[in-house]
């Protein structure tokens, strides 16, 4: 399979008819046309799978695959000149964004002492439909990092295009390259060319007026660098003998005082006065809030690292955010390697404040380094569009995945997450940092279940105490009561809204408090309703939450104590084995009125079941009346494998039974 997006291939194949008569099966993949750097994951030789992705191949490349199957006898008959056999894939490659423009020159005709004219031709590879260019330019003493961008209109059904880069400096050489874009992204840029304001293109090197200069600007920052460290030098100096001056003249009783030490500080006992020092301990990190500083920018610049454009490439639309879409993509390391990575782009016509918050968001992810919070790999603001670029995360938000494999996971399994939640959250109350719209669709979700706090959007910056709102919309279902009250918020808040998280987990992404309208729940809240157990949930859980929704935030548990409370759990499954009832006053209006039921389809919907409408259909179960006989035996037949599923069904079932038969005793 050839991801048409991408050039990455996917190689899968079935085992051999046969083995030999033995089980140490491994393949080994042959590619006589790929690259040197070319990358096989898992790997190329001794691969235990059927299957293997390649990437770092060429855009718009065929390739020749040869697949074979090895055991610990092939070496042997390959020694006695048995031919081994193998298959033969072949695959052509694409490109997500566009391939490189060609045959970059200089438009002489409108070019002057400070403008230079450039024509080209649009790429060969458009891979879509191409909408600017993007013109980087830069004088030749300058690094990339300090380039220039001009823009330019694709101009449709020509293949030659033409701008016009004003406000050049005479007689300077410039180094351009070009970039065609499309919806998918900037595509490659085109090799470097170098041309001079005062006439046609220079590819001759530096010249010794140029490198004269070079030499002595850099002799010059030298010195100035070597004066300021100096001065930085005496100026410590001098704030030692003065802090010196001022303990000296202090009265100690005779003892003999000592001045603090720049690595640590001096700690006198014993009636010598013996000194002994101490290692100098640092502050515990906190937090720092991008809107306190003037320009978004700034703060991007201290806490995020900027990454080339041509390093990013958008593979496919994978959601879409508040400031534009989520993208999956490759990003490629310094090593040369390339990494799978998530990137949020700042859509077109964004507003200076929609940009500002988006810098912010980068600039409150770069403060965090935590297992179980979401890793920023860096920021694009020097180009368009602009991009945070984070790890991706292969399961993508809980809620949705928690919907998709609902009943397919163990009780522990569902602890280990909340755990992983927990414990991102825990890091971040240490950081003096408060999330403020903690929910299960702002965790997301590793290949190997990992879940990570993401989605810092709603963050604001402390004030007395507590985080307050700036006229945005609060999620009511998932806020603390004080929180909507008074439009306050603290680590503890947060606690509350992890303990919706918890509830969201174990009914496996189900709604809270259902299809309530917004007013409703905040007026039960208030007079102490709380959400039920989710079925088949452990009674020891559901009072976990219990103790995240008490009213008096005091009286919340840290999330350090909710860590060690599920690790306690963890190790102690028994404890798990008690199921909750659900009392009287906590029965939820969810539960479903059979009596405004006329059909199989509306009753599976109803229970959020409705995947398997045409499987019941097709067994002939139409009437309520049918489906009261069956058992859970039948449900298997019905393409109802998952025990949850099972369960979920069975539950209902047995209300459509009671439901029936008071119906039958009532017409008796």
């Amino acid at each position: 399979m050839v991801d048409n997006k991408s050039s990455v291939v996917t190689l899968t194949w079935q085992p051999p008819d046969n083995n030999g008569g033995r089980n140490d099966i491994a393949y080994w993949i042959d590619c006589p046309l790929c690259p040197p750097d070319t990358e096989f994951s898992p790997r190329q030789h001794d691969i235990p799978g059927l299957e293997v992705n390649v990437s770092r191949l060429e855009s718009h490349t065929t390739y020749e695959f040869l697949v074979y199957a090895v055991n610990g006898v092939s070496e042997q008959s390959m020694a006695t000149g048995v031919k081994q056999e193998h298959i033969v894939i072949n695959a052509t490659t694409f490109s997500s964004v566009p391939s490189a423009v060609r045959e970059v020159s200089i438009d002489e005709e409108s070019s002057s002492k400070t403008t230079l004219g450039l024509m080209w031709k649009v790429p060969m590879f458009p891979n879509g439909v191409i909408t600017t260019y993007q013109i980087r330019y830069r004088t030749t003493v300058e690094t990339v990092a300090d380039s220039k961008y001009h823009y330019q209109n694709h101009q449709a059904h020509s293949e030659v295009q033409r701008t016009q880069v004003t406000g050049l400096q005479q007689g300077t050489d410039y180094v351009f390259s070009i970039a065609a874009t499309t919806k998918a992204g900037v595509g490659e840029y085109s090799t470097p060319f170098v041309a001079r304001t005062e006439g046609g293109p220079k590819n001759a090197p530096y010249g010794p007026a140029i490198i004269a200069g070079a030499v002595a600007a850099v002799f010059v920052i030298m010195v100035l660098v070597a004066v300021v460290i100096f001065l930085l030098i005496c100026w410590r100096r001098r704030k030692a003998n003065q802090l010196y001056l001022k303990i000296a003249s202090c009265p100690n009783n005779g003892k003999k005082e000592m001045p603090p030490t720049a690595n640590g500080m001096i700690y006198s006992n014993g009636p010598n006065g013996e000194a002994v020092i101490l290692p100098h301990i640092g502050k515990a990190r906190t937090y720092i809030d991008p809107f306190t500083y003037e320009d978004p920018v700034q703060a991007v610049r201290e806490f995020a690292t900027e990454i080339d454009a041509s390093c990013i490439r958008i593979l496919d639309v994978i959601g879409g955010g508040e400031f534009g879409d989520v993208c999956s993509g490759l990003m490629l390391m310094p090593d040369k390697s390339t990494r799978k990575v998530a990137v949020k782009t700042l859509k077109t016509g964004a507003s200076d404040k929609d940009r500002a918050d988006f810098l912010s968001e980068a600039s409150i992810m770069g403060q965090f380094d935590d297992p179980n919070v979401i890793e920023l790999l860096g920021v694009v603001t020097r180009t368009r569009p602009a991009m945070i670029v984070t790890e991706y995360m292969e399961n993508r938000s809980l809620d949705t995945f928690l919907k998709e494999n609902d009943g397919k996971f163990s009780v522990p399994q569902l602890i280990s997450m909340m755990r992983g939640i927990a414990s991102g959250m825990r890091y971040l109350s240490e950081m003096n940092f408060v999330h403020r719209d903690l929910a299960a669709r702002n965790i997301l979700v590793s290949s190997t279940l990992v879940c990570k706090v993401a989605d810092f959007g709603l963050s604001r910056r402390k004030h007395e105490g507590a985080y307050e709102t700036k006229g945005g919309k609060i999620p009511i279902r998932w806020t603390a009561p004080e929180a909507i009250a008074f439009k306050k918020f603290t680590s503890a808040s947060d606690v509350w809204s992890y303990g919706i998280v918890m509830w969201e987990i174990m009914s496996y992404g189900e709604r809270p408090y259902w299809n309530w309208p917004n007013q409703d729940v905040i007026r039960a809240v208030e007079k102490g309703y709380r959400l039920p157990p989710p079925m088949d949930c452990p009674e020891a859980l559901h009072q976990l939450m219990l103790d995240c929704w008490q009213k008096d935030r005091n009286h919340r548990p840290t999330f350090s104590t909710i860590v060690s409370t599920l690790d306690r759990l963890t190790r102690n499954p028994h404890a798990l084995r008690p199921l909750a009832k659900a009392g009287v006053n906590q029965m939820n209006n969810s539960f479903t009125d059979l009596t405004q039921l006329h059909s199989v389809t509306e009753w599976l919907d109803s229970i959020k079941m409705g995947r398997y409408k045409d499987t019941f259909s097709q067994a002939g179960y139409v009437r309520l009346e049918d489906i009261a006989r069956l058992s859970q035996g039948d449900l298997p037949r019905l393409g109802v494998n998952l025990v949850g599923h099972q369960k979920k069904i069975m539950k209902s079932i047995h209300s459509i039974r009671s439901h029936l038969e008071q119906a039958e005793e009532t017409l008796v």
